[in-house]
């Protein structure tokens, strides 16, 4: 654990509200649901500015966290086990995606890993919502090549609003 770390964290703590307000959500949201009518995965999007003191004094790391996020959000509790977590921790610029079983045995990380640098790279740039929206986009280009719509309905379990921690 680095003091840098900590005064990241301590000074990043209303970022997940600048940097996404609730007009950024919003478009982020339609994103969401415009890419769940082309594949049967489930994409959850959270933001966290920055990780409470206790968790930075265990050393916590971002890849970590997301694991905590994608539980408490139950991204893992979708039928066909078709959860897809993209989380955003803006103190460590870190950018994490976790996939639910079902998925993580059919698409290479690599995929993953290039829609975070993807994003990352928006981020350096201040674009913040577009950026998302980018990586809401690819991560549902990666669902419908891999497990597209059928044409039956799928319920929405999880809900399309990203969510700020």
């Amino acid at each position: 654990m680095s003091i840098a770390r900590i005064a990241r964290h301590l000074v990043s703590e209303g970022a997940a509200r600048r940097r996404f307000p609730d007009s950024a959500l919003d478009v982020i949201q339609r994103a969401i649901a415009v890419g769940e009518a082309w594949h049967r995965g489930q994409v959850c999007f959270a933001i966290e500015g920055a990780l409470p003191l206790a968790e930075l004094l265990r050393g916590r790391s971002a890849r970590e966290r997301a694991h905590e996020v994608f539980a408490h959000l139950r991204v893992w509790d979708t039928e066909h086990n078709s959860g897809v977590l993209i989380y955003v921790l803006i103190a460590d610029h870190a950018i994490e995606i976790v996939a639910d079983r079902g998925i993580a045995a059919r698409v290479a990380e690599a995929e993953w890993q290039a829609v975070c640098a993807q994003l990352r790279e928006r981020f350096r740039t201040d674009e913040f919502e577009s950026g998302a929206v980018a990586a809401v986009e690819a991560v549902s280009d990666i669902l419908a090549s891999h497990f597209p719509a059928d044409g039956t309905p799928v319920a929405n379990e999880l809900p399309d609003r990203p969510v700020r921690l």
